[in-house]
């Protein structure tokens, strides 16, 4: 029997949008999701696991653990009893990769992980960009340093948080320097100090590095400062109370003034960070999820040792349709996937898989974690409220996201966009007479800024004439829409602009115009902003692709609006210009020699005193250095005498 003939790219792609009745959906392609999905229940376990669904291209659409892997995946064939956005994600679905673990308690751990790297779009996703800050004091030196910590956790000491905000940390730092004074400074400023600085001056500093206190005495302040973070205050306070009244005692009314200030900071920290008279917990994080409107906020209070180290609002992302208490157990999987676990974690709600989350979170923490639903008592009250506050961020956030969505209207409206913009990229230069020189851009949609998708852009092309801003506009819109052609050339992946800000008048918009007509990109609105006469605020000119100008009354919001998001621009901008600056400022010669790395450099600078001196010594002197080969010498030297 013939073979049926290949179908065409057009018949192709007829079947692939065609819509299959299956079980009463309309899904369309939905017969091929559960094909792929039964073609790897035929080898599936009953054994915990984590699953992971993919598409054709290859990428991951939902992070799943089960109990029972093929029980739970089975699930997914049942399409009637699927969700709508559960129907859809079954139809995307071509493979499967499927992770046995021991316990589902691991499960839950790796599910964790994988949404934390993948990022699927059918997982609700803790939608932060921020890391948590921590205080961290080292244990690997003999004068232990005090300081504020993001990221990895790889340093040798003690890390006490998380807090909330980088501000709560910088406010109990403060403090925690006018009662214990220990030192903040890097190793390098406290190994090459002869006098005190000026902390010292200010009482917020012993003065380790001039012998101003012996190792006993700096030892008895760490460990003060180890007992006040892990929850003893009151320890810390009378022994305070203690030394002043000894010194007033001894009519020493000096020190009895200086520890009497530091009582005083103490106090203030304690006062600022107590949780409640009447509360009861002393490690534990309080946690509250309220819902309106098709949004979601859970608020959380981090409360260690006793005390209030902040709260934050978390706004989730793709819980259209998700259970309230799926996406509390989910958020918090992930949550502390990237924080250590508390003691207790307090919630607003019981939840079905409590027992499972306890477990898993112990597992991870090394300690027990308990998980629980006051219902009455002080911690209760602590629950209302995180509640209370859950409920006002969100109100906030759903007054400041109804006032966004009426401006992206008048700006629609404004430009003549074909719908309301989900993606506004914004546009900036930075430079000093030419110098270090860089572009930026800066992106914004219906829920404000969206910083993780903020880029840089190096202005190291030798085309390019310093201090050419037409040019350099032009270099930055050339190379950013030409990745987006090669890697979105259909405009399907939510990457591509629906409008286009770029600080400048009609040069750059000329010069932007014709890039992207270079590249064979239409169909992207891009509008210049210009300064106003004598660059007054207010008096901005719109200039878009048609030549028209527009000019906007100086109280309008929307307005306002694109003044916010060209602000934001040169923010950005500026700062960047101004890390790159500083960054070349502090280079040394010899990091573009080829081989030296920084134990050869080190070397070379101990040896020679200064990197001009390595540039200008003979090859014999570049022998005679420890660490340096004759070959490692001859390329040195190559390098800073090379003949033009």
């Amino acid at each position: 029997m013939p073979k049926p003939p290949k179908p065409s790219i057009t018949d192709r792609f007829s079947e692939s949008t065609a819509t299959f009745a299956v079980k009463g959906t309309d899904v369309p392609d939905i017969d091929r999701g559960i094909a792929a999905i039964r073609n790897v229940l035929r080898t599936l376990p009953v054994r915990p696991g984590v699953y992971r669904m993919t598409d054709a291209a290859g990428e991951v659409l939902y992070v799943g653990k089960a109990r029972a892997l093929k029980n739970r995946v089975t699930n997914y064939t049942q399409v009637a009893r699927l969700s709508r956005r559960l129907q859809r994600m079954v139809a995307q679905t071509r493979d499967m990769t499927i992770v046995t673990t021991t316990t589902e308690a691991e499960a839950l751990l790796l599910e964790a992980q994988l949404i934390k790297r993948y990022r699927p779009p059918y997982n609700v996703l803790l939608r932060d960009d921020k890391s948590f800050p921590f205080i961290f004091l080292r244990e690997d030196h003999e004068f232990p340093r005090i300081s504020k910590h993001r990221g990895a956790r790889v340093g040798k000491g003690v890390y006490y948080g998380p807090f909330a905000s980088a501000g709560a940390v910088n406010v109990t730092l403060n403090a925690l320097q006018k009662v214990f004074l220990l030192r903040s400074c890097t190793d390098s400023f406290f190994a090459n100090r002869t006098r005190p600085c000026l902390l010292h001056q200010i009482k917020r500093c012993s003065a380790p590095c001039v012998g101003r206190i012996d190792d006993a005495g700096y030892a008895e302040l760490v460990g003060d400062a180890k007992a006040f973070l892990s929850g003893r205050t009151q320890e810390a306070q009378r022994k305070l109370g203690t030394a002043m009244e000894a010194a007033a005692a001894s009519m020493d009314f000096e020190i009895a003034a200086v520890l009497r200030d530091r009582l005083k900071a103490l106090t203030f920290i304690q006062g600022s960070q107590a949780v409640s008279a009447e509360g009861s917990a002393s490690d534990a994080d309080i946690v509250a999820l309220a819902a309106k409107g098709g949004t979601m906020c859970i608020q959380i209070f981090f409360i260690r040792g006793g005390q209030n180290w902040g709260h934050r609002a978390f706004f989730p992302a793709h819980t259209d349709g998700v259970g309230e208490d799926e996406v509390l157990m989910s958020f918090l999987a992930q949550l502390y996937e990237e924080l250590p676990p508390p003691r207790e974690l307090l919630l607003d709600r019981p939840l079905e898989e409590a027992a499972l989350l306890a477990d898993a979170l112990s597992e991870k923490a090394g300690h027990r974690v308990g998980v629980k639903a006051p219902q009455r008592g002080a911690n209760r009250k602590l629950i209302e409220q995180a509640a209370r506050n859950a409920v006002e961020a969100l109100d906030r956030r759903l007054a400041e996201s109804t006032t966004q969505g009426r401006l992206l209207v008048e700006l629609a409206d404004l430009f003549e966009l074909d719908g309301t913009p989900q993606r506004i990229e914004v546009y900036d230069n930075s430079h000093i007479m030419g110098t270090n020189a860089l572009g930026a851009m800066i992106v914004a949609g219906p829920d404000g800024f969206i910083k993780n998708q903020y880029r840089k852009f190096n202005m190291n092309d030798a085309s390019i004439t310093p201090g050419d801003d037409f040019a350099m506009m032009k270099a930055m819109l050339s190379r950013r829409f030409a990745r987006l052609e090669k890697e979105d050339p259909d405009r399907a992946g939510g990457d591509w602009p629906d409008l286009v800000l770029i600080d400048g008048g009609k040069g750059q918009l000329s010069a932007v115009n014709a890039a992207l007509a270079e590249l064979g990109v239409d169909n992207v609105c891009i509008v210049g902003v210009s300064k106003g006469f004598d660059r007054d605020a207010g008096r901005e000119t719109f200039h878009l692709p048609s030549g028209r100008e527009l000019h906007l009354p100086p109280n309008a919001p929307v307005l306002f609006f694109l003044q916010r998001l060209r602000d934001e621009a040169h923010r950005f901008a500026i700062g960047a210009h101004r890390a790159k600056r500083s960054k070349a400022i502090a280079a040394n010669p010899l990091d573009d020699v080829p081989g030296i790395g920084p134990a050869r450099k080190k070397a070379l600078l101990m040896h020679f005193g200064t990197s001009r001196a390595v540039r200008g010594a003979a090859l014999e002197e570049l022998e005679r250095a420890p660490g340096i080969s004759k070959a490692m010498a001859e390329a040195i030297h190559g390098h800073f005498h090379t003949s033009g």
